[in-house]
């Protein structure tokens, strides 16, 4: 999950350059599409992996981690 959460943050910051450089040669219709297409969804992928990361820290090794896996696996709300 850490790893995930690094991956997705990287995303989001090269999704930012592209807005930027977008922004930067004036391409209004690109800036829009990255804006309304991927960085709303970006953001809350990474709100939800960081609180999975959290809890996760929470739990420690062992039942837990199974636990929290086996919600996941049945699509359960993981509650933090």
């Amino acid at each position: 999950m850490e790893l995930t959460l690094s991956l997705e943050k990287l995303t989001n910051e090269k999704l930012l350059n592209l807005h930027k450089v977008a922004n930067k040669n004036h391409d209004v219709q690109l800036a829009d599409f990255v804006e309304s297409k991927y960085l709303h969804e970006q953001v809350e992928a990474i709100k939800k992996i960081s609180e999975y990361v959290a809890q996760l820290r929470r739990v420690g090794q062992g039942h837990g981690v199974w636990h929290f896996d086996q919600m996941l696996l049945h699509g359960e709300e993981v509650v933090a």
